[in-house]
């Protein structure tokens, strides 16, 4: 490293740091050994922020102990104020994916508070004998309870902007709701005509299919407020002073304002994973549904000549290298494909929880990577689709009632009537001749009279349709 330096060491031996950086030996063999993402973990500056407070809280409650000279107390609260306010993201160039169960995280978040604390007591960094990563900033903490404890902590605020995310994206199928409430079509199943419904309650069961996605995530996101703090390796709060976990949560759900609770067993919450799996499991199913609205939205929109072409998507760009004219439904595609991500997340995540053995899982850091990534993602796909595509659709209301009148599938609203026999023929025969429904049951067949047919196949009866059997 070029400029100034210092020595720092530990139990492996020394290595020069540049003193233009705050993190110090264990960070720079973080840096070192992991190179698998290349993302670092100052990509989630909420986790940052998290670590500020997990080691702001542990300062707090080990000066109220009277186990931490209030002076050093001070100065780590400072440090700790400065990730807080998300000040020297810089500082924290550890991969997101990295072995060691995150002991390079909370090492960088020690160091990094060390040197900003020394310098605030008028001290120059490195100068540990003062102020200690380990002894005064990591005090009555382990990796095993800092770490998870801060990943809850950002996990918690990385849901409230995806559930933002989501709430913008459901409010936009609400309007379009509204917006096409008159416009008659074709309900379909199984890819075949079935019976009329209107584009706007389409829409909002769109809306409505969200809103209940919204709801299961944030009764996930209530699993994570349980934390272990105070558990420290195993969960026997070892070199823990009286009261320290209590006070440390009690600090955390205070400076956080979420709220947090200590595990009443802080040995099975030190090894459990379990709130991950549901979580990523919620985010999961939001994603398929989100996935499969996308589907139905490619598939309305399809043609413009030989599909649907019930509704029109906002065009954006060219589709074809080679097809002059054509345009592709990119916005939704390019949500069926951060949807496919979340779910092979999902099982990444699966998989990291099942493999932690006894006391500890030690692949959390991927759990970490997959759930904020998930967030992320996801999170960008909602705004995307609401301002590149919803709010831009528009309904080809012809289109959509031309289908409605030309199906076979209306005659089912005669069944009441006819009965399902008759109703069988006339379809048969429709599909055979291609004549229409009410060419059949009004002017070939005289089954009904014109008066009849109009009140049956009015618009709000066959939207709200109610019972007519004579």
């Amino acid at each position: 490293m070029e400029g100034k330096s210092r020595i720092e060491h530990d139990f492996l031996g020394e290595r020069r740091i540049s003193d233009e950086v705050y993190f110090g030996i264990q960070t720079l063999r973080a840096i070192e050994n992991f190179h698998i993402t290349g993302l670092p973990i100052s990509k989630e500056p909420l986790l940052i922020q998290a670590l500020g407070y997990v080691k702001k809280a542990a300062a707090m409650a080990n000066r109220d102990c009277g186990v931490l000279d209030p002076k050093i107390a001070e100065a780590i609260c400072y440090g700790s104020d400065k990730l807080i306010n998300q000040e020297y993201l810089d500082q924290f160039p550890t991969d997101m994916i990295q072995g060691g169960a995150g002991t390079s995280v909370n090492m960088n978040a020690n160091e990094v508070i060390a040197n900003l604390g020394l310098e605030y007591m008028g001290h120059q960094k490195g100068e540990y004998g003062f102020l200690h990563p380990n002894n005064h900033v990591n005090f009555s903490q382990s990796t095993n309870d800092a770490y998870p404890t801060a990943f809850r902590i950002a996990l918690y605020n990385k849901i409230l902007k995806f559930v933002e995310a989501l709430e913008v994206l459901r409010e936009a199928f609400d309007k379009k709701g509204e917006e096409f409430e008159k416009v008659l079509k074709m309900g379909r199943t199984q890819l075949q005509d079935a019976v009329p419904m209107t584009l706007g309650a389409e829409f909002h069961g769109f809306a409505t299919t969200l809103k209940e996605d919204i709801q299961r995530i944030k009764e996930a996101q209530m699993l994570i407020t349980e934390v272990n703090m105070g558990a420290t390796a195993i969960g026997t709060a070892i070199n823990t002073p009286p009261g320290y976990p209590e006070l440390v949560t009690q600090y955390l759900k205070e400076i956080t304002g979420i709220p947090l609770s200590l595990s009443e067993d802080l040995i099975e919450a030190t090894s459990d994973t379990g709130a991950y799996v549901q979580l990523s499991g919620t985010l999961k199913r939001c994603a398929v549904k989100i996935s499969k609205i996308c589907n139905d939205l490619r598939l309305l929109s399809s043609g413009p000549r030989t599909g649907l072409n019930e509704i029109n998507l906002p065009k954006l760009q060219p589709g074809s290298s080679i097809m002059p004219g054509k345009v592709n439904p990119v916005i939704p595609e390019v949500v069926n494909q951060t949807a496919f991500y979340v779910i092979g997340a999902d099982v990444t995540i699966t998989m990291a929880a099942e493999a932690g053995q006894l006391q500890l899982n030690v692949m959390e850091p991927v759990i970490a990577f997959s759930l904020f990534t998930m967030l992320t993602y996801m999170e960008n796909a909602c705004y995307t689709l609401q301002s590149k595509c919803i709010t831009g659709i528009t309904a080809n209301v012809e289109v959509c009632r031309n289908a409605v009148m030309n199906s076979i599938g209306i005659v089912t609203a005669l069944n009441p009537i006819l009965g399902y026999e008759v109703c069988a023929a006339i379809a048969k025969e429709a599909l055979a001749t291609g004549m229409s429904v009410h060419a059949l049951a009004v002017d070939k067949y005289h089954y009904i009279t014109q008066e009849k047919w109009e009140e049956v196949f009015s618009f709000e009866n066959m939207i709200n349709p109610v019972f007519i059997n004579n």
